[in-house]
């Protein structure tokens, strides 16, 4: 077999050297654009698991990499005059050009021909003379960009400004983040030890900053010497250095182009590497991307019986692990892009913020890392949430929380999750049941589902209501159980169906027309749900105050049921969503068209239900904040807009959902996938906010919470399958504080001494 691998970076010498090792009979040739020793960068970064893979596929080129490893253990931040470091992280540096003569000198002993200075040329000739053809030209490939009708590139240019320098200042204790402010706005570095004498000094800062500083009319000396003067304080008298020999003035800056590929290969011709796809340098992934994914490639080449099922094989395999780190650094260069809406944070929650923001690191995972720190880190959580000083540290989940005059034992909600089981509005049995075992179940504040306003406001007939005297009875009667036999709080939630209305129930079609016997339906607009559904009535303004005051009789109701609190649903594309909703909302009077026009009725109708709730009591709002349908919808920047006016209002906290405001949505799903949504408004306009959305583990919860993405935790579908979530997640971290319901002490003790056995066999297994 002939193979030409374009590229001589990591990727396409590893390759190389991957394949030799399989086929010694191989004609392998390795084509580099530039010298042998050159190289643009400074140092990589290499986990732990990545060396071990390395070692299995290749022992003698890991040992030579192994050998000239700076390692470390520890990640220190320096923000604010505070230097807070955290361990247990397990990281290695190597100096790139050290890496690529290392890797030359392993492709030479196995019989790779490396040419150096060959400039490649059209892809076609390479496919025409080579068996394969294997581009490993990196993130600005040439064969992907001259075959892209093939490959189908998608290039995400990312919005902060990044350029990589070089420094004799030893950072070798540990991985290092520094934020400086400066006059013109933050600027951080990222460094990290990769040699003896030589650290990794990559610096970043947002556009505006850049802006600022003026770097566009700056030659590359003059940039490297300003970057200098701002963490003259950090380099101890050491200067910064660049080796982007070939670049001048601003273009040694970069712009982060996120690349993924839809199809990685094409006749005999194979994308590697950045090539085919790339991961933000804030995780240290790269390098491990273009190893794992030579490994992968050269076992299916010599494997499979053919190079078309090779290549299928290869795609399918690697693709699912490069769309999680990529998810993965989606999370962390997105952090690192809004990194300004957290400085203001204690430095305890701004580093721990930093540490989790690509959600691979978790909370108890931080505490096998470094358990001391992550236990400062809990205590200063609780207290200042304002739990005793002599109080046992516990997990954030656990801290206490007060809105009003509101007092929470913890911050795990059960979330509303309509039950479709009331008769004529009235909750029945079913409810009293449901609701009942889940606030016995641990969690601090219980929900019901939504509670509509009128028997025309009901999503289906099975929806409960608060507009009629039997309805506020049968609700006080579970408020009254709840109050006397748990801890927990409970609030209702108040909407009016809008077009979603008179609909079958939810396992029968969710969000069809009922077969028989619908009741006449108002929204924002008459524009129909879905096709096929009702068109409903444009809402006027006399049914406006009509609906209005329903929504007041059912506050007052709420008050006397003994409601602790409420929440207005203006989410979901429900009625008052869609008057909020451009998507929903094409009126043209004073309740349409711009943001302050489709907030103007949605906030009429929360002062009015403000004005009759009691002042100590709390009330929130539920708010979709992504219609997911691009700029033609609510989107999480004027979410912001949204959660800012209901606070004027007097909301106390914003419920943070996102969608389901119309069928063309296009929902990006995944863990926590709504919380960067409460994460902005949280942080941006300083309002408490309630995360939810694919929430199933206390991992989840306490690093939203310890993060400061949220206030409150909201858990739906796993309270479903069980009411006593939260106690069972305590016991599985290892939690021995949450009072249980006297009868269950017995199932308690055991419930406890099993998370014990899980915990001691794990340990084993690790």
């Amino acid at each position: 077999m002939k193979i030409a691998c374009l590229g001589g970076g990591p990727a396409g010498l590893y390759f190389a050297i991957s394949m030799k090792l399989r086929r010694p009979e191989a004609d392998v040739t390795v084509f580099e654009r530039n010298k042998a020793d050159d190289t643009f960068g400074w140092g990589v970064v290499l986990s732990d698991d990545a060396l071990g893979n390395l070692r299995a596929n290749d022992p003698v080129s890991a040992e030579a990499i192994r050998e000239n490893f700076a390692y470390w253990d520890d990640i220190a931040v320096v923000h604010d005059g505070n230097r807070i470091v955290s361990g247990g992280h397990g990281f290695a540096g190597i100096g790139r050009m050290k890496l690529l003569l290392l890797l030359q000198e392993r492709a030479r002993e196995v019989g790779v021909n490396l040419q150096f200075e060959a400039e490649v040329g059209p892809v076609e000739e390479y496919a025409a003379a080579y068996d394969l053809v294997v581009a490993a030209d990196g993130l600005n490939s040439r064969v992907r960009d001259a075959w892209a009708e093939h490959f189908k590139p998608d290039i995400d240019t990312r919005l902060c400004k990044f350029i990589w320098l070089g420094t004799h200042q030893k950072f070798d204790d540990a991985f290092t983040f520094i934020f400086e402010k400066t006059p013109h706005g933050w600027v951080w570095a990222h460094a990290y030890q990769f040699d003896d004498n030589t650290a990794t000094f990559i610096v970043e800062c947002t556009q505006q900053t850049w802006d600022n500083w003026g770097f566009a009319d700056m030659t590359k000396e003059e940039t490297v010497e300003t970057c200098r003067q701002i963490f003259e304080g950090h380099l101890g008298g050491h200067d910064l250095m660049s080796n982007a020999k070939h670049l001048r003035g601003s273009a040694v800056w970069i712009n982060f182009p996120r690349v993924n590929c839809e199809k990685w290969h094409h006749q005999n011709v194979v994308l590697m590497g950045d090539a085919s796809a790339t991961a933000h340098f804030s995780i240290g992934s790269g390098t491990r991307l273009a190893f794992d994914s030579a490994i992968a490639l050269a076992e299916y080449v010599h494997s499979e019986p053919t190079l078309e099922a090779a290549f299928e094989k290869y795609q399918d395999e690697r693709r699912l692990d490069v769309l999680r780190l990529q998810s993965a650094a989606r999370n962390s260069l997105e952090w690192f892009e809004e990194v300004e809406r957290y400085l203001d944070l204690d430095p305890v929650q701004f580093n721990y913020s930093l540490l989790t923001r690509s959600q691979r690191i978790s909370h108890e995972n931080l505490r096998l890392r470094d358990s001391e720190w992550l236990e400062s880190a809990e205590r200063w959580f609780q207290t200042q949430a304002g739990a005793p000083d002599d109080a046992p540290v516990r997990a954030p989940m656990f801290a206490p929380y007060r809105l009003r005059g509101m007092a929470l034992n913890n911050r795990i909600v059960v979330s509303p999750m309509a039950q479709y089981k009331a008769v004529d509005g009235c909750p029945t049995d079913w409810h009293f049941v449901h609701y009942a075992e889940r606030a016995k179940g641990g969690a601090g504040l219980v929900y019901t589902e939504m509670t509509c306003v009128s028997a025309e406001g009901r999503i289906t007939p099975g929806c409960p209501g608060l507009y009629d005297p039997a309805h506020e009875v049968e609700w006080a009667r579970l408020t009254r159980f709840v109050h006397a036999e748990t801890g927990a709080r409970i609030c209702c939630q108040i909407g009016h169906s809008g077009r979603k209305g008179s609909t079958q129930l939810g396992w029968e079609k969710m969000d069809a027309p009922l077969a028989s016997g619908n009741w006449d339906i108002v929204s924002a607009s008459a524009m129909p749900w879905a096709p096929g559904n009702a068109v409903p009535r444009e809402i006027t303004r006399a049914e406006m105050d009509q609906v209005r005051d329903q929504f007041v009789a059912a506050a007052q109701m709420a008050e006397r049921a003994g409601f602790d609190m409420i929440e207005l649903h203006a989410a979901h594309g429900y009625l008052l969503s869609s008057f909020i909703s451009p998507v929903s909302n094409v009126r043209s009077d004073d309740y349409g068209g711009s943001l302050e026009n489709r907030m103007r009725y949605p906030l009429e109708v929360f002062a009015a239900m403000r004005a009759v709730w009691p002042e100590d009591k709390p009330m929130s709002v539920r708010i979709s904040a992504n219609d997911w349908v691009g700029d033609d919808g609510v989107t999480p920047e004027e979410a912001v807009k949204i959660a800012l006016m209901f606070r004027a209002a007097g909301a106390d906290i914003i419920d943070v959902s996102a969608g389901q405001t119309t069928p063309d949505a296009k929902p990006v799903y995944g863990r926590m996938f709504q919380t960067p949504f409460s994460d902005r408004i949280r942080n941006e306009a300083g309002i408490a906010t309630m995360a939810v959305g694919n929430i199933f583990e206390a991992d989840h919860a306490n690093s939203i919470l310890m993060a400061g993405r949220a206030d409150l935790v909201a858990v739906a579908r796993p309270h479903l399958a069980d009411p006593y979530w939260t106690l069972h997640e305590g016991a599985k971290i290892g939690d021995r504080h949450a009072p249980w319901p006297l009868p269950y002490l017995a199932g308690r003790d055991q419930a406890w001494r099993l998370a014990d056995r899980e915990a001691e066999q794990a340990q084993v297994r690790v």
